[in-house]
């Protein structure tokens, strides 16, 4: 499929995440390697996990469907922020300090907002 056949949202997310992973996998000995927040978003849920691109394995992960997030329904603003003060401490445990925030082509605006603002919350720098 060419680009001018995919949806902006497309090309923005496909752009944003080799960005990303070009970052972490063509690293240098200067270069600090940084895990990856990855935020998918539904109408009804939000969904954050940390990736080591690396080595391919999810460090941490959280979601608003999850009983510690404590919310009520998971399609607010107010999920998101709970799921990022989750997904913060969770990171934390597993010994992530910095990541890159990976908005998967969502605009950062609303939930997504939300979830980065929560996570800082939760001990994360990015």
């Amino acid at each position: 499929m060419t680009d001018k056949r995919k949806t902006p949202f497309q090309r923005r997310k496909m752009g944003t995440r080799s960005k990303l992973r070009r970052v972490n996998i063509n690293q240098n000995a200067t270069r600090e390697i940084r895990p990856r927040l990855s935020v998918h978003r539904t109408n009804k849920q939000i969904y954050a996990q940390i990736i080591d691109d690396i080595n391919g394995v999810t460090l941490a992960s959280a979601s608003s469907m999850e009983k510690d997030a404590k919310v009520k329904a998971g399609h607010t603003v107010e999920a998101a922020s709970a799921v990022g003060k989750l997904i913060g401490e969770r990171a934390t445990k597993a010994g992530v300090k910095k990541v890159q925030f990976d908005r998967g082509g969502f605009v950062y605006h609303g939930r997504i907002k939300a979830i980065a603002d929560g996570a800082r919350e939760g001990g994360l720098e990015f």
